[in-house]
């Protein structure tokens, strides 16, 4: 049996991203983190109620986890866009472990105390709020475009596997050898994934120019993805999702306690059925993304989750909820790690790890909302309706945007398009100065006007996306068939960045455009750039 289980083991391996050795180190170490916070968490929640018996107390030790992600969660993924990924989850993991030998230090020493509690767990908690968009971003350096999607439902195998395992390995050596020590156990795993990105050789090169900053970065991703189609369909899925997918969370103890009368110890069985599901659907999921489409296997798990809970919302029987919490737990890794997946085939690498953070704090914002909304809803009804109300909800938000589709990216959709000629300019600004001005000038002939209008504003998202912060195009009243097509940029570094951030894709929308200009008179672009009274 054991040399049949490795055979299985062995084809799984071969047929996976996993087969490459880079990745494999890398996964190794991603599973080690997610193991580790886990535990941290679960050891944490715990000891505060060994410190105090207040219940806020305790329940202020998941804030102090989660949090982090709505303060911090897209300056995280603009970090990781605009400073070397590697240095960044090194860094982060060095700040991860040192957090946690000093917390099992302290309780070894005696002399932790709630406050101190709090904030060592709210410095753990950023730590691994800025490490995941790295993290995550640098999954398409391991393994090639075709296997991403199976790579990222990989990386959804190990956080499921971290949250069934690790709250149950943590609380094992909490009652056998102490909450101090089992911190310091659970700090062991961080120095995994210190060990995997030693070996890490970072194949994606940084855009040329003057690097971003942070805050002019973070409103570049923010901008990216207000104009991006396939960002928004994305951020679209993901929130009403996960609104809806709270009241599962929010209400799970309270349906083990009051709807099913099993107290703790029905809450650890709802709670390991929707990891044994939430583990299985991870496990077909990469073979799902090679068969069918994205947008087919999140609308699929939308229909699993309603029917999940309206299970778990129509029975009393503790068979039947466990059953309906594996359902739940196989629909939430199929519509996540699938959205997952999907951001990061459609952002290109310059704004990637922004697009990763994005949809991490969406997550994390609709499941503080909607714990709380659902929550008042049982509190006034009961946990029956409220599962109930929130099955029909989420049904009935995607009756409502069934239009929308959601669609792994493209090559041509990261790809840096063809190099661009060499700046004609009298002088280099500077690369603060600004604002620019661009301003292009077309000659249309009359039977090409409306294609080329057509044209200029399905390109228009290129423009903005990539940093122009207004764009126009004009008609000239003075000269029949001339248009001017008009977008101003903040400064010279963000027209720099424009320039090498355009993507085969883009290319090809701008390209559609020049199609209609008039032959044989040339496109006459001008560069202008603000300048101030003395």
């Amino acid at each position: 049996m054991t040399s049949g289980l490795a055979s299985i083991a062995s084809r799984l391996v071969q047929s996976s991203p996993l087969r490459h050795g880079p990745f494999r180190i890398f996964y190794v170490g991603s599973i080690g983190t997610a193991l580790g916070y886990t535990m941290q968490a679960t050891v944490a929640a715990w000891l505060m109620a060994t410190l105090t018996p207040s219940a806020l107390m305790v329940a202020l030790v998941q804030s102090a986890s989660t949090a982090p992600s709505l303060l911090f969660g897209l300056a995280a993924g603009t970090l990781a866009d605009i400073i070397d990924r590697k240095k960044v989850i090194i860094a982060t993991q060095t700040l991860l472990l040192t957090a946690t030998v000093l917390l099992g230090a302290a309780e070894l020493a005696g002399i932790v105390g709630p406050m101190s509690l709090l904030a060592l767990t709210f410095i753990i908690g950023c730590g691994f709020i800025f490490y995941m968009p790295a993290q995550q971003a640098s999954i398409n350096g391991f393994v090639s475009r075709a296997e991403l999607p199976r790579a990222v439902a990989l990386g959804a195998v190990a956080m499921n596997l971290a949250r069934a395992i690790g709250p149950a390995l943590a609380g094992a050596l909490a009652a056998w050898v102490g909450s101090g020590t089992a911190l310091l156990g659970s700090a062991v795993f961080f120095s995994l994934m210190l060990i995997a990105v030693r070996q890490w050789r970072n194949r994606e090169l940084a855009l040329p120019g003057v690097p971003e900053k942070m805050f002019s970065g973070l409103l570049s991703g923010l901008r990216f993805a207000r104009h991006s189609p396939a960002m928004r369909s994305l951020i679209s899925r993901n929130l009403s999702f996960s609104v809806c997918a709270s009241a599962l969370w929010a209400l799970l103890p309270v349906i083990a306690r009051d709807q099913l009368s099993l107290g703790a110890s029905g809450y650890g069985l709802l709670s390991a059925g929707f990891g044994v599901g939430a583990v299985a659907g991870a496990l077909a999921i990469p073979r799902l993304l090679q068969r069918r489409s994205l947008n087919s296997i999140v609308v699929s798990g939308i229909f699993l989750w309603a029917a999940g809970t309206a299970l778990i919302a129509a029975t009393r029987i503790p068979v039947i909820a466990v059953l309906g919490t594996c359902c739940a737990g196989m629909a939430w890794v199929a519509v996540l790690a699938s959205l997952s997946a999907g951001t990061q085939s459609t952002a290109p690498a310059w704004v990637r790890a922004r697009a990763v953070a994005i949809n991490l704090v969406a997550v994390q914002a609709s499941l503080a909302l909607g714990s709380a909304v659902w929550g008042a809803l049982a509190s006034a009804t009961d946990t029956r309706i409220a599962l109930a109300v929130s099955a029909v909800s989420m049904m009935l938000l995607y009756l409502m945007n069934r239009r929308t589709r959601v669609e792994m990216g493209t090559e041509a959709d990261v790809s840096p398009g063809a190099q661009l000629p060499d700046l004609a300019i009298a002088f280099e600004p500077l690369p603060d100065d600004g604002p620019v001005l661009i301003q292009i000038e077309y000659q249309i002939p009359a039977e090409h006007r409306d294609n080329f209008l057509r044209a200029a504003h399905a390109a228009q998202r290129t423009r903005r996306r990539n940093g122009a912060t207004s764009w126009r195009v004009f008609r000239d009243l003075g000269e029949e068939g001339r248009f001017v097509e008009r977008f101003i940029i903040a400064s010279w570094a963000e027209y720099v960045r424009l320039r090498q951030r355009m993507t085969i894709a883009d290319r090809r929308l701008q390209q559609r455009v020049e199609e209609f200009q008039r032959p044989g008179v040339p496109i006459r672009i001008s560069r202008l750039i603000g300048v101030d009274g003395d």
